[in-house]
């Protein structure tokens, strides 16, 4: 059974998955987390090329073998350039609540398109201008909603810049990340990407490859077991 990579989205980083990666373990699966970079190695604004170095270094770090990506929100498009780059390595993808990028247009290209950004009204430009944050107040509240208090805590405390770059960037897909089998964990009481887009981003995914889970946006905290379970279930 591949290891599973858990790889995360805006603003986020390897401490999400705390909850998580123990669940996972329960089920029988090694998962680690990682860290996308918030500069370049040169200290240069940091790019989507740069998100898929990481995560490809990190699976050569760890022997090479192919794993399970799974990105939340913006780690979709991480994942995507990452399977684009070096699809024998990737044994599956796993989109949770999260941004599944369509040919030639960027994150913030499909944001834009929606018909709601509520997004925009939790966030605000980091010291950086080339960087945003989530309000520690609307943003903390929008992404914890049905999580404990503690958990609130946690993220508040953990939430760092997320470079703009990255969202900027379109990402061109071809057979080499469509033939990956795909799966999206769509999440019904989202408050930041709106459920509806979720829907409109996995249509084209089969109906066994997609699953509804009644949490916000951050169900790795409000519902660790469950994902992990619906996790393992695709994985079977």
């Amino acid at each position: 059974m591949p290891d599973i990579l858990l790889v995360p989205g805006s603003c986020h980083g390897a401490w999400c998955w705390r909850d998580l990666i123990p669940a996972l373990a329960e089920q029988g699966h090694i998962a680690r987390a990682i860290n996308l970079p918030l500069s370049g190695e040169d200290g240069s604004e940091v790019t989507l090329d740069d998100y898929a170095d990481s995560i490809l270094t990190d699976i050569e770090n760890h022997g090479g073998h192919p794993v399970v990506l799974l990105g939340h929100s913006a780690g979709g498009y991480a994942i995507t350039a990452a399977a684009e780059r070096s699809p024998e390595k990737v044994a599956a993808l796993f989109y949770l609540c999260a941004y599944v990028p369509e040919d030639g247009k960027s994150l913030a290209d499909l944001r834009r398109a929606a018909a709601e950004q509520p997004v925009l009204e939790l966030i605000e430009r980091a010291e950086t201008p080339s960087a945003f944050r989530f309000k520690s107040d609307r943003g903390v509240e929008a992404l914890c909603h049905d999580c404990p208090e503690e958990v609130s805590a946690f993220v508040r405390a953990n939430l760092g810049p997320q470079p703009i770059a990255p969202q900027e960037t379109p990402l061109t897909i071809t057979d080499a990340s469509l033939r990956i089998l795909r799966h999206y964990i769509l999440c019904t009481k989202d408050r930041v990407i709106p459920p509806a887009e979720q829907r409109r981003m996995s249509a084209s995914f089969s109906k066994e490859q997609v699953m509804a889970l009644e949490t916000g946006h951050a169900p790795y905290f409000a519902a660790p077991e469950t994902v992990a379970a619906m996790i393992s279930t695709a994985l079977a």
